[in-house]
């Protein structure tokens, strides 16, 4: 069975969102997928690129956000400005796909936080919407958005994908929620350019390598990483801390300086680097620019730090699980199917160097926990993160979607 889908992405650069679109659709192709791209021109688009038939770029995705940290309160209001002025191009975009490809058996979303071009690509293709969810819904139940976008998943959408059980939890049990954990292929990982190994292995030897993998975003925990070197630096631990990553798009100028008055600026390199430089840290904290062979990262870190301001476990915790490699996460109810508190890593709280800078510690004096929580991290991403699995579970969603699709319409036989 063949099956021509229809993949929505407004993400422009790769992050852990396309990487994980990218890695499922990999494998999805084994099983017969027709892969097509509606997505925000940025590097994703080389990913996608490599799987898809045929993609069309837009210069912008109109987005609702309403998820748990992003939702819209006081001046976040003035983002919809943005998601007004991609309006157009995102509504041309979708014109430009049904006029090249005309039908479409599924649609997927890659976040449901682009419920506005999934509900437009559902009119004009007429076909199941499959809703991947990678966030923290906002579950306030007597919110009017709330409200909204709950009838809106009963009613237009016809099968929701959350990427764990925390992120199913935010939904009301009134809406049916499969939980299809993420991927990653360790095995397709190469070697980084010859400037990135240079920088890393000019990093000291014997030390205790503590790292981030990501973007240098402000609300992943950036800053309190290099704060906990800071508290960490006057003791007798020898400790190398590890950025990996960069930034995803470099606004300048005007909309710089108006996006940091509004506190909506998120890239952070260039303060981390003036931080790093300030507080003399440079001979322990280490940006070494991104690269997409992460898995050589991880196989030379002793612990991985997540400690976003989302309370999720991201894509690097159970990447680094791959590697033997326990985290540190900034998370208060975390999911055994993800991540588990003193089994799998240490659990602290969010905005917290202090509570970092004691996890490390930790870590640190006790070489035999640490070891003891990387195998168990590797345990469960084995368990739970295998491409080939993930991606049957999957499929076999979008068989039940199209099925109960084609009951409901009376179309009987699959086009």
């Amino acid at each position: 069975m063949t099956l021509k889908v229809l993949y929505i992405d407004g993400d422009g650069p790769m992050g852990g969102a396309s990487r994980s679109l990218y890695e499922a659709v990999s494998r999805l192709v084994e099983h017969g997928v027709s892969p097509y791209f509606l997505v925000s021109s940025g590097t994703a688009s080389n990913f996608y690129r490599k799987v898809a038939v045929d993609l069309i770029e837009t210069r912008g995705m109109s987005k609702f956000d309403n998820t748990r940290y992003g939702y819209y309160r006081g001046a976040r209001w003035l983002i919809l400005l943005r998601e007004i002025f991609y309006f157009p191009f995102m509504f041309i975009a979708l014109l430009r796909a049904k006029h090249r490809w005309k039908n479409v058996d599924l649609i997927h979303v890659n976040e449901y936080v682009y419920i506005i071009p999934a509900l437009l690509a559902k009119f004009f293709f007429r076909a199941p919407l499959i809703v991947h969810v990678r966030s923290l819904a906002r579950d306030s139940p007597h919110s009017r958005r709330v409200i909204l976008l709950n009838y809106i998943f009963n009613r237009f959408v016809d099968s929701i994908v959350a990427i764990d059980g925390g992120v199913k939890n935010t939904f009301p049990q009134l809406l049916s929620v499969n939980v299809v954990n993420n991927s990653f292929s360790p095995a397709l990982s190469n070697q980084p350019a010859p400037d990135f190994v240079e920088r890393f292995e000019a990093l000291r030897a014997g030390t205790l390598k503590v790292g981030f993998v990501g973007n240098l975003h402000l609300a992943k925990g950036v800053l309190e990483i290099v704060q906990a070197a800071c508290i960490l630096r006057g003791s007798s631990r020898d400790i190398d801390f590890v950025l990996v990553g960069g930034v995803t798009l470099q606004d300048k100028g005007l909309k710089a300086w108006l996006l940091s008055k509004l506190g909506f600026a998120q890239n952070f390199a260039s303060d981390l680097k003036n931080f790093i430089e300030k507080e003399d840290l440079s001979g322990c904290c280490h940006i070494l620019g991104p690269t997409l062979e992460i898995k050589y990262v991880y196989d030379r870190l002793d612990v991985l730090l997540f400690p976003s301001h989302f309370d999720a476990p991201g894509r690097p915790v159970f990447e680094a699980g791959f590697s033997n490699v326990p985290s540190i996460v900034a998370v208060e109810h975390p999911t055994v199917d993800t991540f588990i508190p003193y089994e799998t890593g240490l659990a602290i709280a969010a905005k917290s160097p202090q509570a970092l800078a004691d996890a490390i510690a930790y870590l640190h004096d006790n070489p035999g926990e640490r070891i003891r929580m990387g195998n168990n991290a590797h345990a469960l991403a084995k368990q739970n993160f295998m491409p080939e699995a993930n991606a049957k579970k999957l499929f076999n969603i979008y068989q039940i979607a199209l099925g109960n699709f084609k009951n409901r319409q009376g179309l009987g036989a699959s086009r």
